[in-house]
């Protein structure tokens, strides 16, 4: 499949930004890709027509020697040394464990989101994510913290990641009754093999109250590259025995078998395009969220949103991936 540069661009629900139908994972900055690389990535993403980067103040503390925030900062520094704040829409999140304490009370906000700004060098966040719910504050604290980041300026919309459909009904209806800034998109966990949670409920709270969809580990952590396959040795990564645990079984072999099939028909295109096109094209779904560790697989995942999926392709990719595991 050629690559030309994408020059589509969807709203972003109800923000007014307008973003790229692919977003651009950070989580590998800082991580497996130095700042090299990752600038790199940034270039070639940018420059093949993508807008849209997610990160978060926590990316990548797991990283031994590493303290969190290391993702923002390398992005702060590619924005500064390219001149290039205006061309993307950046979007972070806060209340992962980091430095500065966890969760999503008012001091805690209030605290992460200068750290943000500051290591992104930047002077508003385009989209700020809670990135887990938190029990142990009340909704209407959170919400109330939220709308005060907004009427600062210091973030133009709100997003939730990994929260309950229950937490975020009941987030939506407080910032409803209290007149406060709300939640505009939902950052679920969601592709071919994990249908169930996102598909079951929160789907339906989304069509219900406008929300729209950046699904994150659109790729199921490379099990849908095509770098796994049945009877065949793994892939050499750290990563390779638990992803083959989750997803070798009976659904994820046969949604393997599917992508390879549609792969067939499309000439050129590969399997994680396929799999990126069939998310792209579900109800609410406004750009997933890929990463990145070569400007090449930068350029080959833009790909997929100028691969035209038949209904025939989706509707044997549904088949395939509503099996039981």
């Amino acid at each position: 499949m050629p690559q030309t540069k994408l020059e589509a661009r969807k709203a972003l629900g109800t923000t007014g930004l307008q973003v790229s139908p692919l977003c651009l994972g950070g989580n590998v900055f800082g991580w497996t890709a130095d700042e090299a690389t990752s600038f790199a990535v940034l270039d070639a993403f940018v420059d093949n027509g993508g807008n849209f980067i997610d990160t978060a103040d926590v990316y990548s503390s797991w990283v031994p020697g590493n303290r969190g925030g290391e993702s923002e900062t390398l992005i702060g520094k590619w924005l500064k040394s390219r001149g290039a704040r205006e061309r993307v829409v950046i979007a972070t999140k806060v209340g992962s464990q980091t430095e500065l304490g966890k969760g999503l009370g008012r001091e805690h906000i209030q605290r992460s989101v200068e750290a943000s700004l500051r290591r992104l060098q930047v002077d508003v966040i385009d989209l700020y994510y809670a990135h887990y719910e938190d029990l142990d504050t009340p909704v209407e604290e959170t919400m109330a913290a939220f709308d005060a980041l907004v009427r600062a300026g210091k973030v133009r919309a709100l997003g939730t990641s990994n929260h309950s459909p229950q937490r975020l009904t009941e987030s939506l209806e407080v910032s409803r009754r209290n007149n406060l800034a709300r939640y505009a998109v939902l950052q679920p966990h969601y592709n071919l093999v994990e249908r169930k949670d996102f598909e079951s409920s929160l789907r339906g709270i989304c069509e219900r109250e406008g929300l729209v969809v950046a699904p994150y580990f659109a790729l199921a952590s490379g099990f849908l590259t095509g770098k796994y396959r049945k009877d065949q040795p793994p892939p050499k990564s750290a990563r390779a025995e638990g992803v083959l645990k989750q997803y070798g079984n009976a659904r994820g072999w046969a949604v393997i078998d599917a992508l390879e099939a549609v792969t067939r028909r499309h000439p050129g295109a590969n399997f994680a395009q396929v799999a990126l096109a069939w998310l792209a094209a579900q109800p609410t779904i406004v750009a997933p969220i890929a990463s990145a560790t070569s400007a090449s697989q930068t350029q080959e995942l833009l790909g997929a949103f100028t691969l035209q999926l038949t209904e025939e392709d989706l509707r044997a990719l549904d088949v395939a991936s509503s099996r039981e595991a």
